[in-house]
């Protein structure tokens, strides 16, 4: 069954499909959400709001949240412990 991670204002991702979780302040993540918005490769779950955390999934899209990569780091840690109990 799919891990499923709650990433901010009602949005989900599949945890399982997840690579990393960066934050969009260095200028390479930042060039390279930029070229994700022109390849049409971003989907953007910030309803607004400043990015403050990029996930880059498995088949190469970026998706880009209002939560910090920690709060979603935790949320995923919570999920996987409720798992193993």
């Amino acid at each position: 069954m799919s891990k499923l991670i709650h990433i901010g204002f009602g949005n989900i991702v599949n945890a399982d499909k997840l690579i990393s979780i960066v934050s969009p302040d260095a200028a390479p993540i930042k060039r390279m959400v930029q070229k994700a918005k022109e390849d049409g490769v971003a989907i953007d779950a910030t309803q607004g709001r400043k990015t403050k955390a990029v996930l880059i999934m498995e088949n190469g899209m970026l998706v880009l949240s209002a939560l910090l990569p920690e709060t979603i780091s935790g949320r995923l840690q919570t999920e996987s412990e409720s798992e193993d109990e």
